[in-house]
């Protein structure tokens, strides 16, 4: 970066850019993913399909006008990595569930909760784009562009989304009340599906809380990390998988040793990837979080460390929603120059090991134990 001084005495050790110590984590033991064992992804992604082709028929008999509605969860939902609905499986394997197509679409029912807060989270943020393809407002407020509709193509498109990821919300319940595992198994699941959820949207608003607050608190940001995303991507699916298999309380209580480091690592990764990810793989522009403003751990670490001139930069760009890539850079070089980069790594190591060591006295069964391992990795030490 010309003519801006980044670097300036800050006072955490300083690393060059994209360098930082790794403890070593432990590699799958084959080249097949441990999201695609038992053809885990392959059945979830056939029995989302097929769920949505139904509800595509329901919402075309109610009006042929509902057609986009359709169209746009479909398209949001044939892609991601499938990895609550991983969790909730082996989670159910684990506790001694069998194999079965009734597990797979209970399983597959938080892919709708995943799209429903995806939906959300984009029109809070402002996102432009989710998976490569534009944001679920911006696809609504360009088909009311298009078509030259009364009123504002933006509310148009919030109040769209906002009915699109109510949908979601809706079909994961409906998904799972209709997966076919006995009435008393989903009945037993049923608590922890709800707390699951106001967890998730309480998380939610701690995180539009701290960015009107402008940020600041590693630990505030790190309440953000643990019920926005790791309970509800790791922890609770592996509860909810479990309970739907009648498992007993020390396999839950395992299941929270494994799975909360884990989900806190998950976020953490996807936080520095929202800073340093590579657009072709994430699907997102570069530094997207820097323009939307997210006041995560890794930028609360950044600020804690930054001199007044480090710390009048972070005031100057993040947020900006027209940052370029020189402004980009000048944020991304701070993060790395203040140490910030190179400690959320350490927290994401140290997480990584409590998580595996957790799992090494786990009261859960083969293959599960073996699979559960390997999702450490797929979950932690990835570039999407």
């Amino acid at each position: 970066m010309s003519g801006v001084d980044t670097t300036g005495g800050s006072r955490l050790c300083r690393m060059p850019p994209g360098h930082h110590a790794r403890r070593v984590v432990p590699m799958p033991r084959t080249d097949l993913s441990p999201l695609d064992v038992e053809g885990l992804r392959t059945r979830v992604a056939k029995t989302v399909d097929d769920f949505l082709s139904g509800q595509t028929e329901f919402l075309d008999a109610i009006s042929t006008d509902l057609g986009p509605v359709a169209e746009a969860v479909t398209d949001l939902l044939a892609g991601g990595k499938r990895l609550r609905a991983a969790f909730c499986y082996w989670g159910w394997r684990g506790a001694g569930g069998p194999d079965s197509e009734e597990a797979i679409r209970a399983a597959a029912s938080l892919e709708f909760l995943q799209a429903c807060a995806l939906i959300h989270d984009d029109v809070m943020d402002g996102s432009d784009t989710r998976r490569g393809l534009p944001s679920a407002h911006r696809r609504f407020a360009a088909l009311h562009r298009g078509n030259s509709w009364l009123g504002s193509s933006e509310g148009f498109g919030v109040g769209a989304a906002i009915l699109l990821g109510d949908l979601c919300l809706s079909w994961a319940d409906q998904l799972l009340f209709t997966s076919g595992l006995p009435s008393e198994a989903v009945l037993r699941s049923k608590d922890t599906f709800d707390e699951m959820r106001v967890e998730l949207m309480g998380g939610q608003y701690l995180d539009l809380l701290e960015q009107a607050r402008g940020g600041g608190s590693v630990s505030r940001a790190m309440t953000v990390v643990r019920y926005k995303a790791a309970k509800y991507t790791i922890e609770r699916p592996l509860h909810l998988g479990a309970l739907l298999a009648g498992a007993d309380p020390a396999v839950l209580a395992a299941y929270s040793a494994y799975g909360l480091p884990l989900g806190e690592a998950f976020q953490l990764r996807d936080d520095v990837l929202g800073v340093f990810g590579d657009p072709a793989a994430t699907g997102k522009p570069a530094g997207d979080d820097l323009r939307e403003g997210k006041r995560t751990v890794l930028i609360a670490m950044t600020a804690d460390a930054a001199t007044p001139a480090q710390a009048q930069l972070i005031r100057t760009h993040l947020g900006d929603p027209a940052l370029g890539p020189e402004g980009v850079e000048a944020l991304q070089e701070v993060i790395v120059s203040t140490g910030a980069l190179a400690a959320v790594e350490t927290m994401i190591d140290d997480l990584t090991q409590a998580s595996l060591a957790a799992l090494d006295s786990a009261p859960i069964s083969e293959p599960a134990t073996t699979v559960l391992r390997d999702l450490v990795v797929a979950a932690t030490a990835r570039s999407v």
